[in-house]
């Protein structure tokens, strides 16, 4: 099964992280999906949540705000794919990602297309 892999930090406890160690740490992490083969992806990082912009239409009304829409500490931070038979492996990989000690990371299905 393919799952996403969401990560959530605390901007302002990240940046207080070990940056050396933290950037290494991801490093080997990308690298160790690279070589898990087909059905894995070394991750893409985003901009910290004060750069996040939300769209949302209601009512034929467009309404664009800045920063990200839940008011809370961790915000999406990025994210990974990868295809293991089970989500116990899934949990395995997460648990990998260096993203575990300054924040979260949550796991999803993918739902493939055709599926109900």
């Amino acid at each position: 099964m393919r799952y996403m892999m969401i990560i959530h930090h605390d901007d302002e406890a990240l940046a207080q992280a070990p940056q050396q160690e933290l950037w290494t740490e991801y490093a080997a992490f990308n690298q160790a999906l690279e070589k898990a083969g087909d059905g894995f992806s070394s991750g893409q990082r985003l901009t910290g949540a004060k750069g996040a912009t939300v769209v949302r239409s209601r009512a034929g009304k467009t309404e664009v705000l800045d920063g990200p829409y839940a008011d809370t500490r961790e915000q999406l931070a990025g994210y990974f794919f990868i295809e293991v038979p089970t989500i116990e492996e899934a949990v395995e990989w997460a648990n990998r990602c260096p993203s575990t000690k300054y924040g979260t990371v949550e796991i999803r299905p993918i739902v493939e297309p055709g599926a109900s």
